[in-house]
């Protein structure tokens, strides 16, 4: 009992950590009110910590998910067909959450008075479609790149630049290495700073109550249950679909899925569940050669459940800031917008909040906005995670039936 006791608390231990100092910070905020600014300058220190590795941690984690995957050895129609796979499922969760939260709508009381269409962003009247695009996805210059405002951009370079040092082989193996080190090294100063994070999300979260009032948190809870909700119909009746897809008895699907998505839910972590989804893809006959690769890759750049939170986040934001969804070409932006994050979010391991701040670049809001984003994360890991991992033993079956 003990050593099962210890094993959930290893587990979850961030994530608790982590509700423990929004709880506290909610209750200091309602108790507070507007005096709880005093905390403010508490959770800026955390934030700026945050902000100046994110531009290091987007380049060196990209550049090596770039060579990392053209060493993997998944090339040619596997590879076409993977991306395709990850590219469908992403679109599906997100489109059908988007529809999911556009019927049961935990945000539409989430206008704060006094608050204005999103300052300079995406949705501004005033800009041009085209120009918004170019402006999204490149800079013109390279300092630009250096700034946490362009980290789309910054994406782009890194991927190209990981796949020119893949491509030169043995002749960038100096660069190789740096890339490779130069993570490890980003990522362990991020992961010292999130040791704080509980203390200064907390202080941020409590000046936001301060101001905002106590209902900001039956807002969270709110969207919380939907997000479950999305990840529950997804997981049980498109995965059934997949599975059907895939002539796959769903007898044996799920028989199958049972220990993936308990290690899920034990763990909280896609990484762990890597090896019992290659035993479940073997065992509904799924090649090793595909499922070796898939499996891992996915691990990376697949994640429903992070579309979904995504999906929730974007909505969050834009009807927070008065700027409330409506039309088709605002519900196209907000699903793309949703699986680009989920494709950064997992391209780079223990990013702290990357991928807030790259909705919070993309819609042109104050990056400090990012915590608030981050507690939707936090709250609906367990489902998301859950959506996530089992996902990609989906994906595995859909490759190695379309691939044949």
């Amino acid at each position: 009992m003990d050593k099962r006791n210890n094993g959930f608390l290893k587990n979850y231990k961030v994530t608790l950590l982590l509700l423990l100092g929004l709880l506290a910070g909610g209750v200091l905020g309602v108790v507070l009110g507007e005096n709880a600014q005093v905390l403010r300058p508490v959770g800026a220190l955390f934030l700026n910590l945050i902000f100046v590795l994110v531009v290091p941690l987007v380049f060196f984690s990209v550049a090596r998910s770039l060579i990392s995957l053209h060493q993997s050895g998944i090339i040619g129609k596997v590879l076409g067909t993977a991306i395709c796979v990850f590219l469908f499922m992403s679109l599906v969760a997100g489109i059908f959450s988007f529809g999911l939260m556009s019927v049961w709508n935990p945000f539409a009381q989430m206008t704060r008075d006094g608050t204005a269409a999103l300052p300079g962003g995406v949705l501004g009247e005033s800009v041009n479609i085209g120009d918004a695009i170019v402006a999204a996805f490149t800079v013109n210059d390279f300092p630009l790149l250096l700034s946490r405002e362009h980290l789309l951009p910054l994406l782009i370079f890194a991927a190209l630049f990981g796949l020119a040092v893949a491509l030169l082989g043995q002749k960038a193996e100096a660069v190789r290495t740096l890339v490779a080190e130069g993570e490890g090294v980003v990522m362990k100063m991020m992961e010292i700073i999130m040791k704080v994070a509980p203390i200064g999300l907390g202080c941020y979260f409590a000046d936001t109550v301060g101001k905002l009032g106590g209902q900001i948190v039956g807002d969270y809870l709110q969207v919380f249950l939907v997000v479950c909700a999305a990840c529950i119909i997804c997981y049980l009746l498109f995965f059934s679909l997949y599975a059907v897809f895939c002539h796959i008895p769903l007898g044996n699907f799920w028989k199958e899925m049972i220990p993936p998505s308990a290690t899920a839910v034990g763990t909280c972590s896609s990484a762990a569940c890597i090896p019992v989804n290659m035993v479940a893809a073997r065992n509904l006959g799924v090649r090793d050669s595909i499922s070796n690769g898939i499996i891992p890759l996915g691990t990376n750049l697949h994640k429903d459940g992070s579309v979904i939170t995504s999906v929730a986040k974007v909505l969050f934001a834009l009807y927070f800031f008065g700027a409330a969804p409506g039309g088709l070409s605002t519900a196209i932006l907000v699903v793309a917008l949703a699986v680009l994050e989920s494709i950064v979010v997992g391209a780079i391991p223990v990013g702290g909040m990357t991928g807030e701040i790259f909705i919070c670049a993309v819609l042109g809001l104050d990056p400090s906005f990012a915590a608030t984003l981050l507690i939707i994360g936090t709250i609906c890991d367990i489902p998301a995670t859950l959506l996530n991992a089992t996902g990609n033993l989906v994906a595995s079956l859909l490759v190695h039936r379309l691939a044949k």
